[in-house]
């Protein structure tokens, strides 16, 4: 069973920072591209950050660059972490860790095959 669980959201200020983190269970995510999304109330879910397989590419949407990190702990199971920094309202969303089959990063939804639960991330401004 493959299970991804995120943590770490909360409601925090702009200009905050916070970590996500997701841990993963069920196999070794070591070889496999990950990812960060997120999806604001009445919004399609969006592409924020991907790592490769090896760990050794990342990707993000323009609107976090520079202020988002997408790392990872590879062991046995693998656990995925987004630095989140100068945070804004626009950043307020539910943020959920994607696994996929692949070792190639991708930003559309459709190809990641397992998500976890999620976790919300508020913005005051």
């Amino acid at each position: 069973q493959v299970q991804l669980v995120e943590s770490g959201g909360g409601l925090v200020q702009a200009g905050d920072s916070l970590r996500l983190t997701c841990t993963t269970s069920g196999r070794a995510y070591n070889g496999a591209a990950m990812g960060w999304f997120r999806q604001a109330p009445g919004k399609e879910r969006e592409f924020v950050a991907g790592m490769s397989g090896g760990g050794s590419l990342t990707d993000y949407a323009t609107s976090v660059k520079g202020r988002f990190t997408i790392s990872r702990e590879s062991s046995y199971n693998t656990i995925l972490y987004l630095q989140m920094n100068d945070l804004k309202p626009e950043d307020t969303a539910v943020y959920y860790c994607a696994g996929r089959q692949g070792t190639l990063i991708e930003t559309q939804t459709q190809k990641y095959a397992y998500w976890g639960q999620g976790t919300q991330v508020t913005v005051s401004s």
